[in-house]
């Protein structure tokens, strides 16, 4: 699955790789989380084009959001006919930039972060599936998902799926709705080849989404690896205010 991920290319370089019109200014991410805007690349009227869109895809036959599970990943085997995406998969395919992205492992345990990134360390696209969701009032809301595919071999170790990457050459077939027919870019859907990509363990603190700066990605050092493992000391109770009325004695009352 891909639940958190990565953007930290100069956006220079990533509208180079990714060929859209606009010239956006943004910050690295280092920890992107469901829920947050993200950048995305389409195709609208033969040109592409660079969108902020919820990370969390809505179709548009929702009527209230709140009482939908949050979609950040479409499985590759079952979006050309589940409902939620099918429609998207035909005319709304879409690319997520990415340098890379995190995955959790049970090690003797205790669940351990890895980032996972490309071995030649070069930017990526992940397929993504795009939706406008229009509310009662008439707001709209653009929503992505992640499509998402059984993992290749190497990659098996550390989780079952993972996020597709489209490769730059396929880029413009997978953008490319105008047929209304997914048969052609349903065959970019494939996991990265084995080798592909490489990864190493990372400390706890990418598991706070509110943590996002550059220290994330770097591998975990065996001082922090000891530190994270030590046992929490355990939170003193905070004595308790007894506040005195104006009126009382100074014997502090109970009621």
């Amino acid at each position: 699955m891909c639940g958190r991920f990565v953007i930290t290319s100069p956006p220079a370089a990533i509208r180079l790789a990714f060929g859209y019109a606009e010239q956006p200014n943004f910050p690295p991410r280092h920890n992107i989380a469901p829920t947050q805007p993200v950048p995305v690349v389409i195709l609208e009227h033969g040109e592409r084009h660079f969108r902020l869109m919820r990370w969390g895809l809505i179709p548009s036959w929702v009527r209230d959001p709140r009482k939908m599970t949050l979609m950040i990943n479409a499985r590759s085997e079952t979006v050309e006919h589940k409902p939620a995406f099918k429609n998207a998969m035909r005319r709304r395919r879409c690319l997520i930039p990415a340098d890379g992205y995190y995955e959790w492992q049970v090690v003797a345990g205790r669940k351990r972060p890895l980032f996972i990134y490309r071995r030649d360390g070069s930017l990526f696209g992940l397929a993504g599936l795009a939706e406008t969701w229009i509310g009662p009032n008439g707001e709209e809301l653009d929503t992505v998902a992640v499509v998402t595919a059984p993992a290749s071999r190497d990659l098996a170790v550390l989780h079952p799926r993972v996020p597709v990457t489209i490769r730059p050459d396929d880029f413009a077939r997978w953008l490319d709705c105008s047929s209304d027919d997914a048969a052609d870019a349903m065959a970019s859907l494939t996991p990265p080849v084995e080798g592909e990509f490489a990864w190493h363990e990372v400390s706890t603190r990418v598991n706070h989404a509110d943590n996002d700066d550059a220290q994330l990605i770097l591998p975990i050092t065996d001082e922090q690896r000891a530190a994270e493992a030590a046992p929490k000391p355990a939170k003193r109770a905070a004595p308790r205010k007894v506040t005195t009325p104006a009126s009382d004695d100074g014997q502090g009352s109970l009621f």
